[in-house]
């Protein structure tokens, strides 16, 4: 057991985190699921279930506590956790955006924090910090949802830089659209976000719409695959991709932005 590779996933009830923690599983790791619905965690002789809500410092340290006790080693941490507070910047209470980073930012700071110490001990770890394509394109309603994943990637690109010299890594997955239940909650974020006789309803009406007209993309197993080759590459990158084209998609946001926007505007809130 002393040479067994062990993996942290959080948010592994659901998605790619739940497909993350099978492909693990498959090729031999132990793998630690956390999730609120622990439940939804299938069992297995390779997946260890805890409940975990990574806006809770005690049951982060739990989390980690159970996994290091029971196996000794941390080799990878993938913060998979995250979610969609959508709706109009204006109409978006405090609470809820900071809730938003609580979730998508600060519990992975969290969680790599416990976990630091012990890959320094050992002289190598990989952190896996899943952000999004959203972390560099944007787009309407998802102000605080960007500003967390762009926070992400910074924090990741820092902390790799810090932490390289003790043998640990730290880098980041930017899946695109999806074939999963995120754009639903996403939307329905946002109708709860809303205020009675809001002048946005318009805006919300038309990109519904329009991501309806794209609807589709990878499957959560596809970036499970990705998760997999960015925490065991030999030699890390820096951003993981699924498609070309959404690398292509980043680029274009981020030194064309005028561009991007042109896109939006013309192709889903027409």
């Amino acid at each position: 057991m002393a040479t067994q590779k062990v993996v942290l996933i959080t948010g592994a009830s659901n998605g790619m985190g739940l497909e993350a923690a099978k492909v693990f599983a498959e090729k031999g790791w132990e793998v630690v699921a956390g999730a609120r619905r622990v439940e939804l965690i299938p069992a297995s002789a390779h997946i260890m279930a805890l409940k975990l809500d990574v806006t809770d410092s005690q049951s982060n340290a739990d989390f980690v506590s159970a996994a290091s006790d029971k196996f000794g080693r941390i080799d990878v941490l993938i913060n998979n956790a995250g979610y969609g507070e959508y709706g109009p910047t204006e109409e978006i209470s405090t609470d809820n955006a900071k809730y938003q980073f609580a979730v998508n930012y600060f519990g992975a700071v969290e969680l790599t924090n416990l976990v630091l110490p012990l890959m320094r001990m050992q002289k190598f770890g990989r952190i896996v910090n899943i952000s999004s394509v959203g972390g560099d394109v944007f787009m309407p309603l998802g102000a605080h949802y960007h500003a967390t994943k762009a926070a992400l990637q910074q924090w990741s690109d820092v902390l790799d830089m810090e932490v390289e010299p003790f043998g640990i890594r730290s880098v980041v997955v930017q899946p695109a659209g999806t074939k999963s239940a995120w754009r639903d909650v996403a939307f329905e974020n946002a109708a709860k976000n809303v205020k009675e006789n809001s002048p946005y309803a318009p805006l919300i009406a038309k990109l519904l719409a329009g991501f309806e007209r794209f609807s589709g993309g990878a499957t959560s197993e596809d970036l499970a695959k990705v998760f997999y080759k960015a925490a065991t590459d030999e030699k890390p990158k820096m951003r993981y991709f699924n498609a070309f084209q959404d690398r292509v998609m980043t680029r274009i946001a981020r030194v064309h932005p005028k561009l991007w926007r042109k896109f939006v505007k013309s192709q889903l809130m027409k």
